[in-house]
């Protein structure tokens, strides 16, 4: 663009994209209805927004690969001419795919050639056409005897001289944006390269402190336009990372400021002398670990002190999380206030209230049950053997809950509510947990959570929380031994389980799908379960899945707690569910589809008696990665070993899976498995909260 027409705009982030004289074609301001609808759907509102959207990958057009003449192990970018294109029909069907020949100019008689394919998207062919140059960017793979890209990222190079053109979208570094309907990338690449050839660097201003960087030659108008125009990839690197360490110390900022205005607010002592709670522990049967001791004494400190708590409890499947949550709970109801546990499913719920009620009705405290179905303060549950207890006067009252508890208020409860707890925290939203809390007055609220979380995801998501670690398992827990074996072996696993079975044990069998895909190349539970009834004749077989209603899966669950069911087939309803200590051997069908996370939390549903027990990993024979990358799962039983690992193969989306964690849209999420830069961010953030305080 002219730099007097650069210098006549007054262009800032608050600017509206719809209000650029550069919108539209021509120089004429506006956008095509197309491309404004696709910016709204995307978010893209003002220049902020734009300059806000990174690009997610980059193609180095200063250079080509060449079309080779065999299939490679990973992507390419390609640029050639389109020779040939065609709209085809599926052999014997009617469904269409597009098909064009891209050839390299340069090639010789053994390469030079390759067929772009896209099923189901005949527009296409509207869109391609013979003796257009293409940049395509796909994994070639052989077909027969042809090579070939399906579905590959593709640009049409326009072959009109336009120098700018060239400069924008090729002979560099260019970057490839997320897109959405009716937004193509050299509209939105052009689009963004002349805003930040407008804008000054005075309206990109640093966010971080002036020592927070080493190189005082990078800043962050700097580091804006090389991560979406990078003149080296060292450039871009550095880009990503300024960007990175900015965008986590704004994060951590925030968490610290959360936890200063909590504080501010004060808190109420909810701590009773603690009689009660040496009663109930001395009445176990069994003496708690040292973790469980360690965790409950920095749970009665935070209880005894007028700072409001807010603890994150963490704990594998099976380490005695319960017990600490207890504690916590009898503190408070010995200090005059009620108490409140919050389970995600009613299963477990209903499995919290009889455990309870088991413990603390000898000790006098009342233990009450509210679902969406239930609001009792006793009687018998289907699931579960009705408790055979006796009482005293209650000293206070502890209810235990589904979602049903939000829905409620202060009113619900009999005394002030002290102390909330909240089971498998990733199952509830951050605002749902509020909702709890408010229903007391400034109650002390423990998190507990059975899924390991490496420790930079603890910081970033968590980092207004204190945390507790229960790193050992309590004695007289069954070992696991687990294995991989490929699906191929399925009859050899199937009278391994019959052997099991006939020593009167019993099984879980996992699927990741409830029903067969044709996106998916997976088994699925309720296609296969008719099989595995075959295999197990003489053992009842039961069916369990997402899609039933909670009668339906609260009768399978009771016929299998009873040992009425020998066999459970399922998907992962089972993941957050109910002790079957009978129940030793598991096995995972198409393991390789499950993090290494979710496959430890399946696992912790078996190993919950005396019984040795064994985890079968099954993976497809053709997935060779698959065996390397659970191999972690036969060595170790340590959640937080096998979640690190989870999180440097899969990236912290993968494993989070959900926004129900609290954490924003990260751009960078990959920094979340950078210790050094997320401890970084969080001294930065502390600086600067150290600075707002002092002013």
């Amino acid at each position: 663009m002219p730099a007097s027409a650069s210098d006549s705009l007054n262009v800032t982030l608050a600017t509206s994209l719809a209000d650029l004289p550069f919108a539209g074609k021509g120089g004429k301001p506006g956008f095509d209805k197309k491309t404004s609808d696709g910016l709204t759907a995307l978010g893209l509102v003002t220049v902020g927004d734009l300059l806000r959207h990174f690009p997610r990958r980059y193609e180095d057009r200063t250079r080509f690969d060449r079309i080779p003449n065999q299939q490679t192990d990973g992507p390419l970018c390609l640029r050639g001419e389109v020779t040939d294109a065609q709209l085809k029909y599926m052999p014997g069907q009617k469904r269409r795919f597009f098909e064009a020949t891209l050839e390299d100019p340069e090639g010789d008689v053994l390469s030079g050639r390759i067929v772009l394919r896209w099923f189901n998207m005949p527009y296409i062919s509207k869109l391609i056409a013979v003796g257009q140059v293409l940049v395509v960017y796909g994994q070639p793979k052989e077909k027969g005897r042809r090579l070939v890209m399906d579905h590959p990222d593709y640009e049409i190079i326009e072959s009109d001289g336009d120098s700018e053109s060239v400069e924008i979208h090729m002979d560099r570094i260019t970057p490839v944006y997320p897109l959405t309907s009716g937004l193509n990338q050299k509209t939105l690449r052009a689009l963004t390269y002349q805003v930040l050839e407008t804008i000054t660097d005075e309206d990109l201003p640093d966010r971080l402190p002036e020592n927070a960087w080493e190189d005082r030659e990078w800043f962050r108008a700097r580091a804006m336009r090389e991560i979406h125009f990078p003149k080296s990839a060292e450039a871009l690197e550095t880009a990503r990372h300024y960007l990175g360490l900015e965008e986590f110390t704004l994060l951590q900022l925030d968490l610290l400021r959360r936890r200063a205005d909590r504080e501010a607010e004060g808190g109420v002592i909810h701590a009773g002398p603690g009689a009660l709670l040496d009663r109930f522990l001395t009445s176990l049967p069994f003496s708690p670990t040292k973790a469980q001791a360690r965790s409950i004494d920095e749970v009665r400190q935070d209880l005894a002190s007028a700072r409001p708590m807010n603890r994150l409890l963490q704990g594998d499947v099976g380490s005695g999380k319960t017990l600490v949550a207890t504690a916590a709970m009898l503190l408070g109801v010995e200090a005059g206030f009620d108490a409140a546990l919050m389970a995600p499913t009613q299963i477990l719920a209903e499995q919290h209230y009889l455990n309870l009620k088991g413990w603390l009705e000898p000790l006098g405290i009342t233990v009450k049950l509210r679902t969406g179905s239930r609001k009792e303060e006793g009687g018998d549950l289907p699931l579960f053997a009705a408790a055979d207890v006796t009482g005293g006067a209650p000293l206070g009252t502890i209810t235990v809950g589904t979602h049903a508890l939000i829905h409620g208020d202060a009113s619900d409860f009999e005394n002030p509510l002290g102390v909330v707890v909240v089971d498998e925290q990733h199952k509830f939203g951050v605002a749902q947990r509020e909702a709890l809390a408010a229903q007391g007055a400034r109650p002390d609220v423990l998190i507990m959570t059975a899924t390991p979380i490496p420790r930079t995801l603890t910081l970033s998501i968590y980092g207004d929380l204190d945390v507790s670690i229960i790193d050992e398992l309590p004695k007289g827990r069954g070992k696991i031994i687990t294995g991989i074996r490929e699906t191929s072996k399925t009859e050899a696993a199937a009278q391994f389980i019959r052997d099991q079975l006939s020593e009167g044990r019993q099984a879980y069998i996992v699927y990741p799908l409830i029903e067969e895909s044709e996106k998916v190349k997976s088994a699925a539970a309720t296609v296969e379960f008719e099989l595995w009834e075959k295999r197990f004749a003489g053992s009842r077989c039961g069916l369990l899945h997402g899609r039933m209603t909670s009668e339906e899966k609260d009768a399978v669950m009771i016929a299998f707690r009873a040992g009425e069911i020998q066999v459970l087939v399922s998907t992962t309803v089972i993941e957050v569910g109910v002790d079957v200590p009978n129940a030793n051997l598991m096995l995972i069908y198409n393991a390789e589809r499950f993090g290494l996370a979710q496959l430890h939390q399946l696992r912790g549903r078996i190993g919950r008696g005396a019984h040795k027990s064994y985890c079968i990993l099954m993976i497809d024979p053709e997935n060779i990665e698959a065996k390397a990358r659970l191999k972690v799962l036969e060595e170790t039983r340590d959640g937080f070993r096998i979640a690190e690992a989870d999180l440097a193969i899969r990236g912290p989306g993968e494993v989070l899976g959900t926004a129900q964690s609290g954490l924003p849209d990260l751009k960078f999420p990959e920094f979340l498995a950078d210790y050094a830069m997320i401890q970084r961010a969080r001294e930065i953030a502390q600086q600067m909260m150290t600075a707002e305080t002092e002013t």
